[in-house]
């Protein structure tokens, strides 16, 4: 069962792939030609694509072509393949000015995740799991990017559930708007203990091209070490690294209105 289930997902995945080197649309028959499938089992895995929005058809010829979810992967795969190098001379950076880990984040689908780390040379310091995906509003990358998406965005993340990861994570729904409009004013989300107890951070998000919100850079690490003064240091330093990081990906606009 386990290897039938295996092979169907490497034909649907094959045939996906078809459309790599395709400079139009492709139809059922040259499909199955290529891949050695018959009409029957092709048919059915474009069938499921287009429902996916992954495929659409082309109503004058009824052959198929990529469509935007498709396009939605490949734009956010291209997003986290610029954004990891462009933040790390700037995380290397941060961290030597700071002492602490610093991070990079990616926005995904529901949520975010840390695409990379440089870490503390410190004794006591704070690390991050590279790849686990996290809700958006706890912690202070998460709210990075919270705090700047388009309002219908925003919305679905204060209308859905807030899970509570630690006794310190903002659910309640209008403390959490209260947080938001002051990153947006700041361009610096804080967090102690909302995410991992015990541990703080600092974070500014990082915008696209178009000034679109797509990650966080942020600097992190055990909470008794970031005191206030530590804090009102660091965020100039933030500000100004994920700024370097926006620039590069090539937005100059500052923070979004």
């Amino acid at each position: 069962m386990v290897e039938d289930r295996t092979e169907a997902s490497g034909r649907v995945a094959d045939v996906l792939l078809q459309f790599m080197g395709a400079s139009d649309t492709l139809g059922v028959s040259a499909i199955a030609r290529d891949l050695g499938l018959s009409k029957a089992v092709v048919h059915r895995i474009l069938r499921t694509l287009v429902d996916r929005d992954l495929l659409t058809v082309e109503p004058s010829s009824r052959g198929y072509r990529l469509g935007p979810g498709a396009a939605a992967l490949g734009a956010r795969a291209l997003r986290g393949a610029q954004l990891r190098p462009a933040a790390l001379p700037e995380l290397r950076e941060l961290q030597i000015r700071t002492g602490e880990t610093t991070t990079i984040s990616a926005r995904v689908a529901d949520g975010r995740v840390y695409l990379d780390q440089v870490v503390s040379e410190k004794e006591i310091k704070m690390t991050v799991e590279v790849g686990r995906r996290f809700p958006l509003h706890a912690g202070s990358s998460g709210r990075a990017i919270l705090a700047f998406l388009p309002p219908d965005d925003q919305a679905r993340v204060l209308d859905g559930p807030l899970e509570a990861l630690t006794p310190e994570t903002i659910v309640d729904r209008d403390a959490l708007r209260a947080r938001l409009d002051a990153v947006r004013r700041t361009g610096i989300a804080e967090s102690g203990g909302e995410r991992q107890a015990g541990a703080a951070s600092l974070a500014a998000p990082v915008f696209d091209v178009d000034g679109h919100p797509i990650g966080a850079l942020s600097v992190c690490g055990p909470i008794h070490r970031f005191t206030e003064s530590v804090r009102t240091t660091f965020a100039p330093m933030v500000l100004e690294s994920a700024d370097a990081v926006s620039r590069a990906l090539g937005w100059h606009g500052g923070l979004p209105a």
